[in-house]
């Protein structure tokens, strides 16, 4: 079963946990399967037409999925998708 390893700053949203077993063929799967799990996370990761918010990265083993198709990539069983929050500031 995929998994996602979630940042400090969003565990709080989900159980207090860096790391969750989702099922799911794809990363929208696997994603929408997060948050029906941890609602709380939906606003921090989707906006309000259900696209990944364009500071939220996805990383499949190292590949960057925003570069790819995002949501449509598939994922394996054995999979790890890796949430990573862009950070502002200077």
């Amino acid at each position: 079963m995929p998994r996602v390893q979630l940042p400090s700053g969003l565990r709080a949203l989900a159980g207090d946990r860096a790391e969750h077993q989702v099922p799911g063929a794809t990363v929208g799967e696997v994603l929408a399967g997060l948050v029906a799990r941890h609602a709380a996370l939906g606003p921090k990761l989707f906006d309000e037409r259900g696209q990944l918010k364009r500071y939220v990265n996805v990383f499949v083993g190292e590949d960057d999925v925003r570069a790819l198709e995002l949501l449509e990539t598939r994922v394996g069983a054995d999979a790890v998708l890796v949430l990573v929050q862009a950070i502002a500031g200077g």
